[in-house]
């Protein structure tokens, strides 16, 4: 029998010796193709428009003999690639980290000890614990199971789940290690399961013989990659803008072209205004800006405990209205501890453990508690089954309610139609006990009580429930004597047993301490919270007063909820917020009726069942610790902690990515503007050109950082978490962001032309004028970073608020700009004149002054109380 091999006794590998056999033997895992080498990235970035425009400005300057304009430009070059590799790479790397932590986590017992571990770091000879809804990590052979089924669809196209049995002996587990006696997947009764097939019924143990590459898995090649790239509504949306930008750049080129030829005869300095003009619309920064952004977001998601499985959720989060959450180990610790004890024998009555602490357990509770503990597994990892059997430790030690000696025959679990579970146990004489507990109305059930019981025993859950316990019912039946020919005669059901009702336990879970302050702040963001649990009415309504939960006076029970019409449902999902005596299948009825009201609705689970659930939310949300494979492989975001707090965490980081990418854009068009203002006007008016094309490839060393590392790294604004939750279908570019950049772009503009005309005609000359308008153009594009940082807070203000990034972008803009003006070989290949102080404080003026108005909106939108 598999119980020879002595599960009990496992310890499993030491750290040390898994952490010898992973450096042996590589991750557990399949080379994956989205990895991208520094090369590839490279690859990609001189594929780049920018990129091309720059090299064929070279070109053009090598034949026209110019070969130090070509050098500098091939220079700028290599600096726009090196700062696209940095930013490609810090990229590369958040989704590196989101991919170790996205794989199947494995439940492995170390040096005794159980521990949740990345599926990447099993090895060979780990033994692993499995259960209903996991992923199997690695193919390894069972070693005890109970009612052990797999789904291996994925390995052998074959729709039902196979039968698991484990090893028998110690004999048939090293045969069954050996490479020339491993069976291939498919077919019942076989002791092996399989890297990437899934668990759909009962629980096991396994030892692993082989991991990555070697696994059956490993074998075909098919790799699964859990991070993967999707279009979201932003990346269609900048697609169409840019597309239709390179539209209109690529026939106002053209034209500038044909227009410089003709009316200067100059046809080379013509094609060259034109690729600068070229340089200066196509907004190539968007595309990457938007990339950056959801990659980064998503790593600062895992940095604040939460995983990001689907990238777009990072700025879907920003928008939800409805927060549906589980009580039990989201809202609460799910760390049981028993308070209160109920028996009907010898006379009705409670008995309160903590205030008895340091007192023996009174005779009456004693078979209460032997048999509950005998309805958990020996070793239990259920919080409610880790509490009971702590209390037989503490109060029932050295008495004859422990049997650590006895067999363990069959196991009854629970079922969506029963909320009970039974165990059927042979002592050594040979007789058979059956322990069941759960639900006190599903014990209640099997006991077959009649009307009048019912009421009465409702009466006590209803005094355990108000003082916000959960409440289990536990009974007993005797079996008569079995032979071991005979064990197999055991009844399919547990109502086919003769159960007596013992009593009932009166469990406390407490509320995570950062709960309450997560509610107020979802309060704040005009979220609502609803919360969903297995509880009775009273419990929910007992820990949402302690949350703050409003409103807690109302609350719809599960089975009322099925038996409500559509129009109901909609009129009652309005108001109430408590869910009480759910089964995970009816939380799609919550989800579905919420989403029909209009609501953006976040949805948490952990089983099985809660995946259709977490697929129809619009976010769902799976748990990380006590969740399933299949739950976290339908969520959007994994809880690494399953606590409340960091969803609420995760919506303030979602408000704060989809903010900073609307300040980073409306920067990002608005600073092409002026550039693309003054490459086009002076061809129309017959000014020497202004912008060159080593002037905007310089530009771009200020804009491309800005626009991503500086914008993406800005703290969130200080009333973020104090408004209503954006409107999901609103358009990042929308008009009132497309207005604003407009009009920085337009002001910005106004001001270069006014100081390069009045520079040109008081006789300064062109390079007089160029040098005043570029060193204009710089400080106003400088000064243009600095009032985006924020649309609510001015300049003097942001200051205060560290992002090291920025000082970067600016100390090296201004240290650029001055080796431009004063090194006399740069400076001559910038075309311009010396700049003396009294020109430098006019640039400095009127860079300042195109971005005051915006500055002075924020003061006044401050004072009419609008931000």
């Amino acid at each position: 029998m598999a119980h020879q091999i002595e599960i009990n006794s496992i310890s499993g590998l030491s750290e040390s010796e898994a952490s010898v056999r992973l450096k042996q033997a590589g991750y557990n895992e399949l080379p994956s193709t989205q990895n991208r080498s520094m090369w590839k990235i490279a690859l990609e970035s001189i594929q780049e428009p920018i990129f091309l425009l720059l090299v064929g400005c070279g070109a053009i300057y090598l034949f026209l003999g110019d070969a130090q304009e070509a050098l500098i430009l091939l220079g700028f070059v290599f600096l726009i690639v090196g700062i696209n590799l940095y930013q490609e790479q810090k990229t590369e790397k958040s989704l590196e980290a989101l991919r170790d932590l996205s794989s199947p986590r494995a439940l492995v017992i170390r040096d005794g000890e159980r521990q949740r571990i990345a599926g990447r770091e099993v090895v060979s000879g780990d033994i692993v614990v499995l259960a209903e809804g996991d992923r199997v990590s690695a193919d390894a052979v069972v070693l005890w199971s109970t009612q052990l089924s797999v789904d291996e669809s994925l390995l052998t196209g074959e729709s039902l789940p196979v039968r698991k049995r484990a090893v028998e002996d110690s004999l048939e587990l090293e045969l069954a290690t050996q490479p020339s006696r491993k069976h291939r997947p498919g077919g019942d009764d076989f002791p092996f399961v399989y890297s990437g097939t899934l668990v759909v019924q009962g629980q096991g143990i396994a030892q692993v013989y082989a991991t990555g590459l070697r696994t059956e898995m490993g074998k075909i090649g098919k790799a699964l990659q859990t991070v993967e790239p999707e279009d979201t509504v932003l990346e269609k949306e900048t697609r169409r803008i840019v597309g239709k930008l390179t539209i209109v750049a690529i026939a106002i080129c053209i034209a500038v072209i044909v227009i410089y030829g003709i009316t200067r005869s100059d046809w080379l300095q013509g094609f060259l205004a034109g690729l600068a003009l070229a340089m200066a619309i196509l907004p190539n920064e968007i595309p990457v800006v938007l990339a950056i952004f959801l990659a980064l977001g998503a790593w600062r998601f895992s940095l604040a405990k939460v995983l990001t499985r689907r990238i777009p959720v990072v700025e879907t989060l920003g928008s939800a209205t409805v927060l549906c959450v589980d009580k039990t180990g989201t809202l609460t610790f799910n760390c049981m501890s028993i308070q209160q004890l109920f028996v009907y024998q010898p006379s009705p009555h409670f008995y309160d453990v903590t205030l008895h602490e340091r007192e023996p357990l009174p005779e009456a509770f004693h078979e209460l508690i032997e048999f509950g503990i005998l309805a958990s597994r020996k070793d239990p990892f259920d919080p409610m089954e880790k509490a009971l059997k702590q209390v037989g430790d503490d109060y029932l030690a050295k008495t004859e309610h422990l049997h650590y000696d006895w067999e363990i025959l069959r196991e009854y679990p629970l079922s969506g139609k029963l909320l009970a579970m039974s165990c059927v146990w042979q002592s050594p004489e040979g007789k058979l006990i059956i322990a069941a507990k759960g639900a006190p109305e599903a014990i209640a059930d099997l006991c077959h009580f009649d009307i009048q019981q019912m009421q009465d025993l409702e009466k006590h859950i209803s005094t355990m429930a108000t003082a916000g316990l959960r409440v289990l019912g536990v009974a007993k039946a005797i079996g008569r004597h079995k032979s071991d020919k005979q064990q197999n005669i055991l009844p399919d059901k547990q109502h086919d047993f003769e159960f007596q009702f013992l009593g009932l336990v009166g469990m406390a879970d407490p509320v995570r301490p950062t709960v309450a302050l997560a509610i107020a702040e979802c309060y704040h963001a005009g979220i609502r919270v609803v919360m969903i649990t297995g509880d009775y009415p009273a419990t929910a309504q007992n820990i949402a007063r302690q949350i703050g939960l409003q409103p807690s006076t109302e609350a719809i029970a599960g089975t009322k909820l099925e038996q409500m019409t559509e129009s109901e449902l909609l009129t009652r999902i309005q108001t109430v917020n408590i869910f009480a005596r759910v089964v995970p299948e009816q939380k799609l009825l919550i989800v579905n009726a919420l989403k029909r009201y209009g609501e953006i609705v976040a949805m948490t689970g952990d089983g099985v069942n809660d995946a259709p659930a977490l697929k129809s939310a619009h976010i769902g949300i799976a748990m990380g610790e006590r969740g399933t494979d299949v739950a976290r492989e339908s969520a959007d975001l994994v809880l690494l902690n399953d606590d409340f707090s960091s969803i609420v965490r995760s919506v303030r980081l979602g408000r704060r990515v989809f903010d900073n990418l609307k300040k980073g854009m409306a920067y990002t068009l608005a600073v092409h503007v002026p550039i693309a203002g003054m490459s086009l006007i002076p061809v129309m008016f017959h000014w020497p050109l202004v912008l060159l094309p080593i002037h905007i490839a310089f530009l771009h060393l200020i804009i491309d950082p800005a626009c991503t590392v500086v914008f993406e790294a800005e703290p969130e604004e200080s009333n973020i978490m104090n408004r209503p939750p954006r409107n999901p279908k609103q358009p990042l570019f929308n008009r009132h962001t497309l207005r604003l950049a407009l009009l920085q772009g337009v002001s910005v503009l106004v001001v270069l032309l006014l100081v390069f005309a009045i520079a040109f005609y008081s006789g300064h000359g062109e390079l007089d004028a160029r040098a005043l308008a570029f060193t204009t153009l710089i400080v106003s594009n400088l000064s243009m970073i600095l009032t985006n940082r924020s649309w609510s807070r001015t300049i003097p203000e942001m200051l205060r608020t560290p992002n090291p990034a920025l000082w970067w972008v600016l100390g090296g803009g201004v240290v650029f700009l001055g080796l431009v003006l004063y090194v006399p070989l740069l400076r001559h290949l910038f075309r311009f004149s010396f700049l003396h102080f009294d020109d430098l404080i006019v640039s400095l003026a009127s860079g300042l002054f195109s971005i005051l108005w915006f500055e002075g909106l924020k003061i006044w939108q401050r004072r009419k109380g609008f931000v």
